[in-house]
């Protein structure tokens, strides 16, 4: 199978549709936070990815952040990332430079390595020294996904709800 992470553009809007019903179906939280967006007007929606990504009417203490979709040859989209070119201090805790996620029915498939290690080359060529990727705690596969990519651990967070938050750091210089 043949994997590209592609720009959000108007001419997948099936594909989106298709991607985010499934996510939507199974009940579980959309992730990353950046594809959680009503995407009833499609061409709205990618233009304010699109906005996000250039820093246009960004909201106060956000940064610049790049979407991408996971698309197999046939421009299925089987997973997405969000890429943040900053951290703000609530970043720096929670969110970290990254965020991906894999539609339910294509977990398992190395999808989100493929993901993770092309984020990471993107972080790169934005000349990020090294880069902070989080999970939840009970996030186990995606803590593996990270250690595979290089990620080592550092210092927890504990959000205000208990919920504890992973965080790794990944070095990205030469």
């Amino acid at each position: 199978m043949s994997l590209k992470l592609v720009k959000p553009t108007t001419s997948l809007q099936d594909a989106y549709m298709d991607f985010y019903q499934e996510w939507v179906n199974s009940g579980e939280e959309i992730i990353p936070s950046a594809l959680r967006k009503d995407p009833t007007n499609f061409e709205a929606l990618v233009q304010s990815l699109v906005d996000t990504e250039e820093g246009v009417g960004l909201r106060e203490g956000y940064v610049p952040a790049t979407t991408r979709w996971l698309a197999d040859e046939k421009y299925k989209i089987l997973g997405a990332c969000n890429i943040r070119h900053d951290l703000t201090g609530p970043l720096l805790e929670t969110g970290g430079h990254v965020g991906y996620g894999v539609r339910p029915s294509e977990r398992g498939n190395g999808h989100a390595t493929f993901m993770l290690k092309e984020t990471l080359k993107f972080l790169k060529a934005l000349e990020v020294p090294r880069a902070l990727v989080t999970c939840n705690d009970d996030n186990k596969a995606s803590m593996r996904v990270i250690e595979k990519c290089g990620g080592m651990q550092g210092l927890p967070f504990t959000e205000k709800d208990g919920n504890v938050v992973r965080r790794f750091w990944i070095d990205l210089r030469d």
